[in-house]
């Protein structure tokens, strides 16, 4: 039997996850926190992990690298790709908003400037809406952006909104809500699907 290949990004994420998969039998001995191992193998080798990038995991799912990805909605809605959609995981739980200054208004008449890394989510929101607006990609720190007068509002995930609350901006409107999610290969899934199914019923199980 060849490996089942997940792929997911290092971090507080891959931690839980990893929680989640040691509590339905399926070990990584070797993984620890200064491991710079990108690939591992689970104690009885029938579950191979690749590390990626989070904005990848994705497409290294739907081009068949890996049969399973554990990625954020996030990334997701930012990059719809043909994959299936099976598990909620409940990490990460946060929400997608715009978020600025108390008072702003959203008059359809004007041309709103939106500062985000989620350019695509923030044009079919506003599209959604028949708001015009002028898209600024941001990578980091995108609260700065109304501060400086950079733009008028942002789209950004909010989890506590403590970082908004310190520099006096609020949430405007919640885009949706988001979390870890449990994506997978449409060709694995036609083809190893016992496989996926005990795994992904496993999981729930320790969900539960």
């Amino acid at each position: 039997m060849t490996h089942l290949t997940i792929a997911m990004a290092k971090g507080r994420t891959a931690d839980k996850a990893l929680t989640f998969f040691e509590k339905a039998g399926i070990h990584f001995s070797d993984f620890h926190d200064e491991s710079r191992k990108l690939v591992l193998y689970d104690d009885e080798n029938n579950v191979k992990l690749i590390f990626v990038k989070a904005v990848d995991v994705t497409t290294y799912v739907e081009k068949g690298a890996a049969d399973i990805g554990i990625v954020g909605k996030d990334t997701i809605m930012e990059d719809p790709v043909d994959v299936y959609e099976l598990l909620d995981l409940g990490i990460g739980k946060c929400q997608l908003v715009v978020a600025g200054f108390p008072e702003k208004q959203f008059p359809s008449s004007e041309l709103l400037t939106v500062a985000s890394k989620y350019p695509a989510v923030t044009k079919v929101y506003f599209d959604s809406k028949g708001i015009r607006i002028e898209i600024i990609k941001l990578n980091g720190s995108i609260e700065l952006a109304p501060l400086i007068g950079m733009a008028d509002v942002i789209v950004d995930i909010v989890e506590s909104g403590k970082t908004l609350k310190e520099n006096g901006l609020v949430v405007l409107k919640t885009i949706a809500d988001v979390s870890t999610r449990l994506i997978v290969n449409k060709a694995s899934y036609a083809t190893r699907t016992n496989q996926i199914q005990k795994l992904i019923s496993d999981l729930k199980a320790v969900l539960e």
